[in-house]
């Protein structure tokens, strides 16, 4: 981790950070992580130790964990909107010290923490005087998952600068992708929007208050973001790039984002915590086709199912055996078509619905759904059936009040237009409720 430190020290003046109006710059930063670096070898935190680390986004925080790396440590990210339980997480992950920030992200409690848990992986690690960092994926197909990265790995992704921009990590700080977001901006000397809360308003509000050029983000915040219509009444006219990935994205709102942003480039990325992100170049007709692939990972598909090999792969579950086969080759478990060089993502195995013995995709219903008027957003799910297996199900969210059998009704005849016939929701539900987890990402679940 030197070399990213090092080249924070070319760019002393220049904005590294950006956190509740303050700016802190790469000459600060660098001097952060060396106070830590001092505080680590204060409190006795040694290399190999676990150090769980509690906190949202604030410059402090992307501090403390570099100054961990460095000093080979095995960092666990949480955040407080986490995806298991701390108690959960550490008992499957283990922990030696305990770091909890305050809400604004400024002062760090220390605190000696022993929970033993013995893993062969991170004594290899340990072994090897590599850091690590430990990742929980989302549970949204079973339990949570404990990931183990070797912290240099990933980093090395980024020795090579890039342009500097000024963007938002809008995943959280205990996902890959965010911490891929934070690396990637930092290690091209760009600058970090920090943002405690990521409502539409709240982030919007954001853009246009620090000329923020990059937004990542889910495609169903972008679905929020249109429907609000702040990016009308914002200025927003700094973004020059807006990349959208984690789920399946609908082309009617891929539509609507490109008519509402027309000089905004959209970018659809790939990543899994397991292998990292890859990179992509969206195919420049405005449709869902993109090309993955890049220096580090190569792609292939089985049974129309897409298989990574990456050099920048997890060293393997902490709790569940690898999905990895004998060659080191990856099952995504996302189905996808081919066209040439392009994969158009249909969605994951396990979100498919099965009408009869029929496939259907909840992200191809809930694209037909979302182009029709006083549609807010849209889950489509299976529910199962006693003679079918599983029916459609569509829990929809309205901008204003309509009568339920009007909306059935509209719902029903826009499908059955677009689709086959066994693909139409029997059955069509108004809810209140939020459709998507603290990060953004759609909930498909009764």
């Amino acid at each position: 981790m030197q070399w990213l430190l090092d080249r924070f020290a070319t760019a002393p003046d220049q904005a590294a950070f950006v956190h509740e109006g303050e700016t802190v710059a790469y000459g600060q930063a660098v001097e952060i992580i060396n106070g830590f670096s001092d505080t680590l070898a204060r409190e006795g935190v040694r290399a190999g130790e676990k150090v769980a680390v509690l906190a949202d986004y604030a410059p402090a925080v992307v501090c403390l964990i570099l100054a961990l790396a460095q000093a080979g440590a095995i960092v666990i990210p949480l955040s407080r909107a986490a995806v298991v339980e701390e108690d959960g997480a550490l008992a499957i992950s283990g922990c030696d010290w305990f770091v909890e920030f305050d809400p604004e992200g400024r002062q760090a409690a220390f605190k000696r923490r022993r929970i033993v848990v013995d893993h062969a992986l991170v004594s290899e690690l340990v072994a090897a005087g590599r850091p690590g960092l430990i990742l929980f994926s989302s549970g949204s197909s079973g339990a949570p998952k404990a990931i183990l990265h070797d912290f240099d790995r990933i980093a090395d992704k980024f020795r090579k600068a890039r342009t500097a921009t000024r963007a938002i990590p809008f995943l959280m700080i205990d996902h890959f992708g965010g911490v891929n977001t934070v690396l990637g901006i930092t290690s091209s000397l760009g600058t970090v929007v920090t943002v405690a809360d990521r409502s539409v308003a709240a982030v919007c509000e954001a853009i246009a208050r620090n000329r923020v050029e990059l937004l990542p983000a889910t495609p169903s915040f972008l679905t929020l973001m249109l429907a609000s219509g702040l990016h009308r009444k914002l200025d927003l006219s700094s973004l020059k790039r807006i990349t959208y990935g984690t789920e399946v994205m609908a082309q009617s709102t891929l539509d609507r984002l490109r008519a509402a942003f027309p000089g905004v480039e959209l970018q659809q990325t790939y990543g899994l915590s397991e292998v990292g992100v890859l990179r992509s170049q969206s195919r420049p007709d405005g449709s869902l086709w993109v090309r993955v692939g890049g220096e580090g990972f190569e792609t292939r598909v089985v049974d129309d199912v897409l298989w990574i090999r990456s050099q920048y792969a997890m060293l393997g579950y902490l709790n569940a055996p690898s999905n990895f086969d004998a060659d080191g080759w990856f099952n995504t478990q996302d189905r996808v078509e081919v066209e040439g060089d392009y994969i158009k993502i249909l969605g994951r195995v396990s979100d498919i619905i099965n009408v009869g013995g029929q496939k259907v995709y909840p992200a191809e219903v809930e694209d037909v759904i979302l182009g029709l008027d006083n549609i807010l957003d849209v889950a489509v799910i299976g529910e199962a059936h006693a003679l079918l297996g599983q029916i459609v199900v569509a829990k929809v969210a309205l901008q204003t009040p309509e009568p339920a059998d009007d909306l059935k009704r509209r719902i029903r005849l826009a499908c059955r237009a677009s689709l086959a016939a066994y693909k139409a929701p029997a059955k069509v539900l108004i809810s209140q409720e939020s459709f998507h987890t603290a990060r953004q990402k759609k909930i498909r679940r009764a």
